[in-house]
């Protein structure tokens, strides 16, 4: 990649889940050593593309942009964010969202390409389906993952219901510039809680049959663009 102009970098996503990262003075995998933050979670990872782990309101680069790496068949906890959230999947994940209008937590499966948007304060989690690493772009609004509004958890909701009143309720999954404020955080603990029991009960999830046979054929799609 010595061709390349100084100060770009190509990212190569590959459909195992790794990441090479590449500039003019060569090229080297993406790793926890140098390259990835913890991302809420033990053996989750993130690499911000824009923004970075201090943005908040306070500190603002109006949103953050990050790839981030998930495990496995894993979960990350369930969790709201201050602010609206937007995921691309590049593996075969799944999210599970408290629908407060039904009461009740709905999984939307992802396959490679598609996005979700996740309203700010929707409690949810996103998980990884696959037996190899999930890459995933993460764009959110305002909040970096050392604020602590990024992922507000059924034990930080706790914590926060327990303290002085501060205004209005609303339900979890409303939305508005004032939700965050609004927030009734006796619900929204109850409606992760309601999450991390689904999650119990249904594991991370697998894939199917055709998943499978898609995979190993974006595997060879890989291998014969690839650079030679």
């Amino acid at each position: 990649m010595g061709d390349l102009p100084g100060g770009v970098r190509l990212y190569r996503l590959l459909p195992d889940g790794s990441i090479v990262l590449a500039d003019r003075d060569g090229a080297h995998d993406l790793g926890p050593e140098r390259d990835l933050l913890r991302f809420i979670d033990d053996g989750q990872f993130a690499h911000y593309l824009v923004g970075d782990a201090a943005t908040s309101p306070e500190r603002p680069s109006n949103a953050t942009v990050k790839l981030g790496v998930v495990g496995p068949r894993s979960a990350f906890t369930p969790h709201a964010h201050g602010g609206e959230h937007f995921v691309l999947s590049l593996g075969y994940a799944s999210c599970g969202l408290y629908d407060a209008d039904r009461d009740r937590v709905t999984e939307v499966p992802l396959t490679p390409g598609e996005l979700i948007r996740i309203p700010e304060m929707m409690p949810h989690s996103f998980a990884n389906r696959d037996t190899s690493p999930l890459t995933i772009l993460a764009a959110n609004t305002g909040y970096g993952i050392d604020h602590e509004d990024y992922a507000i958890t059924a034990p930080e909701a706790d914590r926060r219901a327990a303290g002085p009143a501060d205004g209005m309720v609303a339900p979890p999954g409303s939305t508005g510039t004032s939700t965050l404020a609004r927030t009734d955080y006796l619900a929204l603990a109850a409606a992760l809680r309601d999450i991390e029991r689904v999650q119990r009960l249904r594991g991370a999830g697998v894939t199917t049959v055709k998943e499978r046979l898609a995979a190993r054929l974006r595997r060879l799609a890989h291998r014969l663009e690839g650079p030679a």
